[in-house]
């Protein structure tokens, strides 16, 4: 008899701990959008990790900042304090995303000297690393498009920006919840997998959908719910020509599309338990906390709009949005395997 590979604990914590980080991250970028600090650096290189030390290296950040778009169109009115405010999100925002990146990859290579992983697994540690830094590419993607003519990024490479950052999540907690199991999971797949990963595509898109939503700004358009400003589909949603523009460019069109799947994916989350009922109990959990999660952020967004987007609920609204990601993984990982009783194998 050979004894399988045993998944180390301390593989797990760490795993756990990067999408915990990653979390923050979130919030994190989600305050440096809502307090406009985004394009505050216009200048940076991978070696100058180190923020203005004295006066004189803060006036000279402030001046390269006096020659971008952003101060020229909005901010003209800026002394030096109120650049500093606006200077350090963005500055913690991206060492913070530096020290992920160093998270992930120094107990990474310490785990793999003492084999803590398995062979098989190495190729999905490795897509981990792919995502990461392919993150970190459309971060910088996205704020080049706010620095050449246009004091604002595009709403585009923002949603591009903030979905990977929540697949690079998921991906990793599947990715734990394989070593966690390795094994000893086998290929079962639940008549609901199909649903499952459907409802998956839906949160996906709905996250894209919010990027959109961030990047307008409109959320500030309709304060109103479950219509909008007396309509059950405001007028404006129609104003652009040709009509698909609307629900890619347009404001009230984006929000439209953002509210209508906020309702579907409500009712999908009701239909996913009522099918899970008849699965077995490691399906019925997680469909349930998803179901949970769906019900607690649909609220949280409503109050949201009709609050006109205050910045606290709009970064908990963020964030909420990744930990109901997270519960999808869970519900298409149990829908797909099953855990085999025994640990040993001939």
């Amino acid at each position: 008899m050979i004894r399988p590979f045993s998944p180390a604990r301390s593989v797990t914590i760490w795993l756990a701990t990067g999408i915990l980080l990653i979390l923050i991250m979130v919030s994190i970028g989600g305050l440096t959008r809502l307090t406009h600090s985004g394009l505050s650096m216009v200048h940076w290189t991978f070696t100058g990790s180190l923020p203005p030390m004295n006066d004189g290296e803060w006036v000279a950040e402030f001046e390269r900042y006096q020659t971008s778009p952003e101060f020229k169109e909005l901010h003209e009115h800026f002394q030096i304090e109120d650049f500093k405010s606006i200077f350090w999100w963005e500055y913690i925002h991206r060492m913070f995303g530096r020290m992920i990146g160093i998270v992930f990859l120094i107990p990474f290579i310490f785990f793999w000297v003492k084999r803590s992983i398995p062979r098989d697994m190495l190729p999905q540690f490795g897509i981990i690393f792919f995502l990461g830094a392919f993150q970190a590419i459309l971060g910088w993607f996205m704020v080049k498009s706010g620095l050449s003519d246009v004091p604002r990024v595009s709403h585009f490479r923002l949603s591009a920006h903030l979905v990977t950052a929540f697949l690079t999540c998921a991906y990793i907690f599947w990715v734990m919840l394989n070593y966690n199991r390795h094994g000893k999971l086998r290929a079962d797949r639940s008549p609901i997998q199909k649903g499952a990963i459907w409802f998956f595509a839906a949160l996906v898109l709905q996250i894209i959908y919010g990027g959109f939503v961030a990047g307008l700004r409109a959320g500030w358009i309709h304060n109103t719910w479950p219509l909008m400003d007396g309509s059950l589909v405001a007028p404006s949603v129609w104003a652009m020509d040709p009509l698909i523009l609307n629900f890619l460019e347009g404001g009230s069109g984006v929000q439209f599309v953002h509210r209508t799947l906020a309702l579907v994916i409500l009712a999908a989350s009701f239909l996913i338990v009522r099918s899970a009922q008849t699965q077995s109990d490691h399906i019925r959990k997680p469909a349930m906390v998803v179901l949970g999660m769906v019900l607690l952020q649909f609220t949280l967004g409503v109050a949201t709009l009709l609050l006109a987007v205050p910045t606290s609920f709009a970064v908990v609204h963020q964030v909420m949005a990744l930990i109901t990601l997270l519960s999808a993984v869970w519900l298409v990982h149990s829908a797909t395997y099953f855990v085999a009783s025994t640990e040993l194998e001939s």
